[in-house]
């Protein structure tokens, strides 16, 4: 174990350095993880910084079965000056991104049994005959229906600084889980590949959720290093898109955050440059598509899908905007461009715009109309959607409503452009207008949602709960008591300064509430400190929410638990 890591913590990029360092042996990019279970399959998916000439999955009680790998070279993953892998970067120039070569190799594991746990490992071979093998883990295929399964929920690791002791406190805390369901934003700037797989800050993707990770927090003088958790060598992931796995115009001039942020609508992409190439001009999920094998659908592919794990029926949408700053003052964000940029249309943000349509006569609100009147949704025990964006929330980022931005362009009298300003009309708000109606309608017990990293949730009149259980590395706040959101003075109706804006009052924990200086118990958690996650358990039909103090290093607290 101890070689695996280090070797993933220290490796050769091709491309980035003047220096080329001879590696004595190859290495493994991450470890193995699983995708796709069926009744008698599963798909297991590593990488390497090798092509390689052979990659094999062994499998079974001498390890006798054997199935080859599919290998594919990711297409977008960079890195820049913004990049921490260690010395390289100090090589790239500019900040301007320098392409790193990722290789990603899939084999499918059949002929297996429901309720059957079977060894596997993986193995990975050079041109020139050197290999490197994986340790061993396990897995198993679809469960059966009536199969009691703990599930992890959680979203929004992005690097942050709590997400290695929290995945470290899921494993200590309810040992091993049966499923991942992660409501989106994996990485911050999605082609940026170190924060995918050896960000040298410790807290990357994949090492926080196989115990790779290696990140120091340090309180009062007292550093402790977590290593995340074993959760997804032995378990199925299945994710969403959030608004860091979109990356903007593609651009080999702009670092990676640049280009994360320089999303525009397909449309004015097209009035900037025409039909070709309309994606890179615009905006995609290209890194995300190629790293994860998900459920497809006919319409969305993998950015919105249906899947039956166990008895719980799981519908991911592709729900969420592009992240724009609230500032009101003179950068381009949510609510205005900048004004030096008036005159400069290829400059302008659009606003917080929405990336895929969910509005009635939508291609994807068809998609979930047939979705929830399907027979697999109708008799699945468990019904629960997913998507990034908060339709409840006592967060920042549930402001402004969900809607297309309606843009104002203000003129002086010679017809100058004087500002450009961007209105969200809370009443078009196309989650609590269109969507959830239809999930009250077709039974939904559980909305899962991310994006404000924090813990809230809620529940409406006809007993279907919202969750967000984001706060798993870092918190910007909860708007609640006298703390307020940065918004415009104008339009009261549509900009909420506090509280949640959709209606529905926060529910306090019913175990054990964090409390304000009054003595108050709060209705969310959100800190810098305490770090939460929440498990779904199927055969008990509850979800609990766990937290844990990284600053008093207390054990963990089950602070909150509700039946469907």
């Amino acid at each position: 174990m101890l070689f695996l890591l280090v070797i993933c913590l220290t490796p050769t990029y091709v491309g980035l350095s003047k220096q080329k360092t001879k590696v004595p042996a190859p290495q493994l990019l991450s470890d193995p993880f699983l995708q796709q279970p069926t009744k008698n399959s599963i798909r297991v998916v590593w990488f390497t910084e090798f092509p390689g000439s052979k990659h094999i999955v062994t499998w079974g009680r001498d390890f006798t079965q054997t199935a080859f790998a599919t290998t594919t070279k990711l297409s977008r993953t960079r890195e820049d000056q913004k990049s921490q892998v260690g010395v390289q970067n100090a090589s790239i120039p500019n900040n301007k991104p320098v392409k790193r070569d990722i290789w990603r190799h899939e084999a499918v594991v059949t002929g297996l049994k429901p309720g059957t746990r079977v060894n596997y490992r993986v193995t990975s071979i050079r041109k020139n005959g050197l290999s490197v093998s994986s340790k061993n883990f396990t897995l198993t295929p679809n469960p059966l229906p009536n199969t009691p399964l703990k599930i992890l929920l959680t979203s929004d690791h992005q690097l942050k600084p709590m997400v290695a002791a929290n995945m470290q406190k899921v494993v200590e805390t309810v040992g091993r889980v049966d499923g991942v369901f992660f409501a989106g934003d994996a990485a911050s700037a999605s082609d940026r590949a170190s924060g995918w797989f050896d960000d040298s800050s410790g807290g990357a993707f994949f090492p926080c959720l196989q115990g790779r990770a290696r990140k120091e927090l340090e309180h009062d003088g007292v550093k402790i290093t977590y290593r995340g958790g074993e959760i997804i060598q032995h378990a199925p992931i299945f994710t969403t898109i959030g608004n860091s796995d979109v990356m903007g115009r593609f651009s080999w001039g702009n670092s990676l955050n640049d280009e994360y942020q320089s999303a525009i609508p397909r449309q004015e992409a097209q009035k900037l440059y025409g039909k070709k190439n309309l994606k890179n001009n615009s905006f995609n999920t290209d890194t995300y598509e190629e790293i994860f094998s998900l459920p497809r659908s006919k319409s969305g592919g993998e950015t919105y899908y249906a899947v039956t794990f166990g008895n719980v029926r799981l519908v991911s949408l592709y729900i969420t905007n592009v992240w724009r700053v609230p500032d009101l003052g003179k950068p381009r964000g949510k609510y205005q461009e900048s004004p030096t940029d008036l005159n400069n249309p290829q400059n302008w943000g659009y606003g917080q715009f929405i990336f895929e349509p969910i509005t009635p006569g939508s291609t994807q609100y068809r998609w979930l109309q047939q979705e929830l009147n399907s027979p697999e949704f109708k008799r699945a025990k468990y019904k629960v959607v997913m998507f990034h964006h908060p339709p409840h929330s006592l967060g920042d980022n549930v402001v402004p409503a969900y809607t297309d931005p309606v843009q104002v362009i203000e003129r002086d009298k010679g017809g100058k452009i004087t500002a450009v300003r961007y209105k969200y009309p809370q009443n078009l708000d196309y989650l609590t207008r269109d969507v959830i109606p239809l999930l009250e309608k077709a039974n939904v017990q559980l909305v899962l949602y991310g994006h404000s990293h924090l813990w809230n949730r809620f529940r409406s009149r006809s007993g279907m709960n919202f969750l967000e259980t984001s706060n798993v590395g870092n918190s910007y706040g909860a708007f609640w008591d006298d703390k307020k959101r940065q918004v415009p003075t104008g339009d009261k109706q549509d900009f909420f300064q506090q509280g949640n804006p959709n209606g529905l009052e926060p529910v306090v924990p019913n175990i054990s509430p964090l409390k304000n200086a009054e003595g108050k118990p709060l209705p969310y958690i959100a800190s810098n400190d305490i770090t939460v996650f929440s498990i779904l358990d199927t055969g008990t039909g509850t979800v609990s929410s766990y937290r844990f103090d990284t600053s008093t290093q207390e054990p963990v607290v089950k602070f909150d638990e509700f039946n469907f």
